[in-house]
């Protein structure tokens, strides 16, 4: 049995009761992320009739394809800069520092250096570039990948569990790559590094560094702030969910490419989707950027949406939900 309340009682709990009351009626706060994630879609040439549509959707600014020479950027640049957006990275693409010909390896580093000054002109951060590729010969699928290897060379010495000796040449294969594409990437140090723009190095399905760790230390073994990881979030989930990938690059993360791709009942393969229709648990991305300190550009590499509608996933995705 509880005594009476006295009238300062009474009024105390009433108003205590009626902030509660008022309190469950308001909306849950949203969750507080660190770093900021701006918005971009990926153009061709720079022009205002092409940024102008992006603008009025919400976006921030663009990554480019169109590389060309420096003065043709600056006007991309001035372009960007009238509407109160950014040129914030080139897209080179697929190089071939693996190549057996010294002429095609030699082209490649051409074709980065013309990126790299016209990155500078249009006031872009970085490039992206994918060192090369591999393929013919047998490899593990995505899901039997095992990747043992050495942490000073980056040399894998295992790719599957058990008997590796079906894979001798997919091994050797991924070896020389590293090898080759670091020797390529240093000779390109100097020119990035007088143009303060970052070489951002990404792994799309050229089946090398297909494990986190790998991808690593690869970027990592560089040990320069000229050298990073584009990441593309929906490139991975074949080999391992995006925020395992996010988690071990952390501040080796230099750009994001957004795409979602949904897995097969069975996590077997499958096709690339639109945002937020496929597999990947995009609160659990976004946690992870914001555990890792991600602050910087995030580019939609899709189409077949309004633009708005991307635009409004893409704050969903950046509110965490």
């Amino acid at each position: 049995m509880h005594a009476p309340l006295n009238r300062r009682q009474f009024i105390t709990t009433a108003t205590a009761a009626s902030v509660l009351t008022m309190l469950s009626g308001l909306p849950t706060r949203a969750a507080t992320f660190r770093g900021k994630i701006r918005k971009a879609m990926i153009v061709n040439e720079v022009t205002e009739k092409a940024l102008e549509p992006l603008k009025t959707a919400g976006f921030d600014g663009v990554e480019t394809t169109h590389i060309c020479p420096e003065a043709e950027a600056a006007t991309g640049r001035a372009v960007a800069e009238k509407l109160g957006m950014k040129v914030h990275s080139v897209l080179r693409g697929w190089m071939e520092f693996n190549s057996e010909d010294p002429q095609k390896v030699e082209a490649s580093l051409e074709s980065v250096r013309l990126a790299l000054r016209a990155a500078k002109a249009y006031g872009a951060s970085a490039i992206l570039v994918v060192p090369c590729r591999v393929g013919g010969m047998p490899m593990p699928e995505p899901w039997n990948f095992d990747i043992a290897f050495d942490e000073k060379t980056g040399h894998v010495t295992r790719v599957a569990a058990g008997d590796n000796s079906k894979y001798t040449a997919y091994i050797s294969a991924q070896n020389r790559a590293t090898d080759t594409s670091r020797a390529a990437v240093e000779k390109l140090i100097p020119l990035a590094e007088q143009l303060q723009v970052v070489i951002a190095l990404e792994n799309v399905w050229n089946n090398l560094w297909v494990k986190p760790a790998l991808y690593k230390q690869f970027v990592a073994s560089f040990a320069n702030p000229w050298v990073k990881s584009y990441f593309d979030i929906g490139n991975h989930v074949k080999y391992a969910p995006p925020q395992d990938w996010i988690k071990a690059l952390g501040p080796l993360i230099a750009k994001l490419h957004i795409k979602d791709f949904k897995l097969k009942p069975d996590g077997h393969g499958g096709d690339f989707v639109h945002p937020r229709d496929g597999s990947i648990d995009w609160p659990a991305v976004r946690q992870a950027l914001s555990d890792v300190d991600y602050d910087g550009w995030a580019s939609i590499e899709d189409g077949g949406l309004e633009l708005a509608e991307f635009n409004r996933r893409f704050d969903l995705i950046i509110e965490g939900k």
